[in-house]
């Protein structure tokens, strides 16, 4: 198949990125059918100005007799297939004193089952040369189950996902294992100024909502138990309660006996979803400081509430992220890092799932430039709320995405992961067929009001790790100031003062 050429970088390092008419496009001596009026040359690439059209390769969808929905993308370029399970229950259901128990539950799902132990299980996936993956995150409404190979060896892949998905045993001793890595992960973490600032800023913005939990407890590691395991897995990881995505060089009517040899016995049962529809009500502005003696450097990380992947500001929000810090030629990035000099980096983004996800923007800077980094963050969300972006800046971040999009699509797997997207959020079913005409659609004014309503400066918070006796009086400039030790217990003014003494 013939493809025109995409150029998105330029070896001199200047971006640059095109509207395509089609996911067919030109090689050298290729297709000649683009008209040069279409084209406007500005000193470096030429810019095709037609809007990417295309149509996305359409899932087959069908549900086993246990209710399990099975979403089969056929892609038969290349001899292989990739499988994911996603389990409709994530971390997001922990209970409180439990903090850790999806991802403990995932990740102990490989570590034996009724049929193969831990070891058998790693053996025979390196032996066909595929992949088995679990993974249940933080902050998730799923868990995860994944695994991909030769359409060969599609029999025994399907055979050992299953295995860990229906029949896992979680074995005391491969529990004690994983409990001793766990608490020296955590010690390690907790030793970081990047873990600390995100702790202390989602719990901050969530409070009381699970999503403000990012981490287990080394006390929810210690009293973990395999009952506590089989409790959770048998709860939650239930066919009626899934989504299992294939693609690869395989069709339905080839893979549905085997789904249903492998897994037709799951059993039904019902299921009861934690309540995700009510988050507390933004809080006022204030600034965090987790004081952290000794740091040479400032930890900065600042947000507020985002919005839910089926939101219709989703598409226009990217954009307005894209301008503003999503990646090297976003405005947080070449005035901080460019512009100043004081940092490596500087980014925003955003995530979005069944619950409005944050939307956050961070650095990392010198002590010294703490008081600058700040005006300058703040600034630039200032000018992001009170000016229109101007057109060749926003026109350039629109190519950018598409182009970025444009060749996502040659990866079955992200095929495989949007057709899971459009059906788990109940998007529109030709949601990503038009996703570069919504990116074309979003105007000056449009980035205007997404900035002016997620960039919400009167409930910003604001997290700042570093060490308090440089930085404080710094960061009162911006806002009242709470401070904070790195274990997350309140700081007084008193103690304050007397660890100051003491040094």
């Amino acid at each position: 198949m013939k493809r025109r050429a995409l150029i998105i970088w330029l070896v001199t390092g200047i971006a640059v990125s095109v509207w395509l008419p089609g996911l067919r496009a030109q090689e050298p001596g290729g297709d000649k059918g683009t008209s040069v009026s279409a084209v406007e040359r500005k000193n470096r690439a030429p810019v095709n100005k037609e809007i990417l059209r295309v149509r996305l390769p359409e899932p087959k969808e069908t549900k086993l007799a246990n209710g399990l929905t099975v979403l089969v993308l056929e892609r038969h370029e290349l001899p292989t297939v990739t499988l994911t399970l996603w389990v409709e229950t994530g971390a997001l259901a922990d209970p409180k004193d439990l903090p850790g128990l999806a991802t403990f539950t995932a990740e102990m799902l490989r570590e034996g089952t009724a049929r193969r132990s831990s070891a058998q299980l790693a053996a025979e996936t390196d032996d066909i040369g595929a992949t088995l993956n679990t993974s249940a995150e933080f902050g998730s409404s799923v868990s995860t189950v994944s695994a991909s190979g030769l359409v060969d060896n599609l029999d025994k892949l399907l055979d050992l996902m299953s295995d860990v998905v229906l029949n896992p045993t979680f074995p005391a001793d491969e529990l004690e294992k994983f409990k001793t890595r766990q608490l020296a992960e955590l010690e390690q973490q907790r030793s970081t100024p990047e873990f600390l600032s995100q702790e202390k800023f989602f719990q901050v913005l969530y409070r009381d909502f699970p999503a403000a939990v990012i981490s287990p407890t080394p006390d929810s590691v210690k009293q973990v138990t395999v009952a506590e395991l089989k409790r959770f897995h048998e709860q939650y990881y239930a066919p009626n309660n899934a989504i299992l995505g294939v693609a690869g060089d395989v069709t339905l009517d080839q893979l549905k006996p085997q789904l249903e040899k492998y897994f037709g016995e799951w059993k039904n049962r019902p299921v009861t979803q934690p309540d995700l529809r009510v988050l507390p009500p933004p809080a006022a502005k204030k600034i965090y400081l987790v004081d952290r003696p000794k740091s040479v450097q400032t930890n900065i990380v600042a947000g507020d509430y985002a919005l839910r992947r089926s939101d219709p500001d989703y598409i226009p929000l990217f954009v307005m992220n894209r301008i503003l810090g999503g990646g090297p030629t976003g405005r947080l990035f070449l005035n901080l890092r460019e512009e100043k000099g004081y940092t490596y980096g500087a980014y925003s983004y955003f995530t979005a799932d069944i619950y409005r996800g944050p939307w956050i923007a961070s650095t990392e800077v010198r002590n010294a430039v703490t008081d600058g980094s700040m005006h300058e963050l703040m600034a630039e969300f200032k000018r992001m709320r009170s000016e229109q972006v101007p057109e060749n800046e926003l026109d350039d971040a629109r190519r950018s995405i598409v182009a970025s999009f444009a060749l996502s699509l040659e990866q079955p797997a992200t095929l495989l992961r949007y057709a899971m997207t459009v059906k788990y959020y109940n998007l529109p079913e030709d949601y990503y067929n038009r996703y570069p005409e919504e990116v074309a659609k979003v105007t000056p004014d449009v980035v205007q009001r997404m900035a002016q309503k997620y960039v919400d400066l009167d409930h910003l918070q604001v997290v700042c790790v570093g060490d308090g006796s440089q930085i404080k009086t710094v960061l009162e400039k911006y806002g009242p100031v709470e401070v904070y030790d790195t274990e997350g217990k309140p700081v007084t003014e008193k103690a304050a003062a007397a660890g100051k003494s003491g040094r």
